[in-house]
């Protein structure tokens, strides 16, 4: 039996979890709230950020064994070598693309589309793309992402190509370590559009947050901090485990 044939069943049980309704309690919520204070004690200041993340259930987007996780302020691995970013994270690259609603975001990097749900939230219409067809067709059927059909439009495919068809977009996201930002995702960005992605700096691992707004002209930058992704590759992977 191939490595691919043992982990089969394992994807297929994980596939029928995602499609099966979870519970929000009143301790998730708490919990939740509680993260929310954190978020605001490092310096978060968007109240409709933390709104949004107040009303998505984190734990929706693990493996159920690590619901009681879910609202420490980490990332956790998801599969496919991927994982969900830490709140923080998802917190601060959301404020500063400062997303208004009906505006058009490409995400790069859905992963477990808890970022894609966020945006949601906030009222912008997300066109997100996963170059990992296990981690696309896992969310297939992910029943929260019901709750946003008419605002999430997922892809299967290259994030260094982007979405031209879809294009211009008001803001694009970047989730996953650039070592550059790809001059197509800048040709695809409105002038006055905001793109944001963490870009590799000199230090192996380390990455700089980066805010780019278009211009006429070219584009103004911003580096606002030091994260750590996992990269950003190109193509696509259809390794099917999960």
């Amino acid at each position: 039996m191939s490595e691919q044939d043992f982990q089969k069943p394992f994807y297929l049980c994980a596939m029928a979890l995602h499609a099966t309704n979870r519970e929000d309690t009143y301790l998730h919520q708490g919990r939740r709230r509680k993260l929310m204070e954190a978020l605001r004690e490092r310096g978060i200041t968007d109240e409709k950020v933390l709104a949004a993340m107040d009303k998505i259930p984190r734990h929706f987007f693990l493996d159920p064994a690590f619901a009681s996780y879910a609202y420490q302020d980490q990332a956790f691995p998801i599969g496919a070598g991927q994982t969900i970013s830490q709140p923080y994270t998802v917190a601060f690259q959301t404020q500063l693309l400062q997303v208004r609603p009906f505006e058009k975001v490409l995400e790069v990097g859905t992963g477990s589309a808890y970022q894609s749900c966020v945006l949601a939230e906030m009222g912008a219409t997300v066109y997100t793309i996963e170059r990992q067809l296990p981690l696309f067709e896992y969310n297939n059927n992910f029943f929260f992402l019901k709750n946003y059909l008419s605002n999430i439009k997922r892809f299967y495919g290259d994030g260094f190509e982007g979405l031209p068809a879809f294009a211009p977009f008001h803001k694009i996201l970047i989730t996953a370590a650039a070592p550059a930002i790809p001059l197509k995702l800048i040709e695809q960005l409105m002038v006055g559009g905001i793109l944001v992605a963490p870009v590799d700096s000199d230090t192996p691992g380390i990455q700089k947050m980066m805010r780019f707004i278009k211009t006429p002209t070219g584009f103004d930058q911003e580096i606002l901090g030091d994260f750590s992704f996992v990269p950003m590759l190109s193509g696509k992977e259809n390794t099917e485990k999960i």
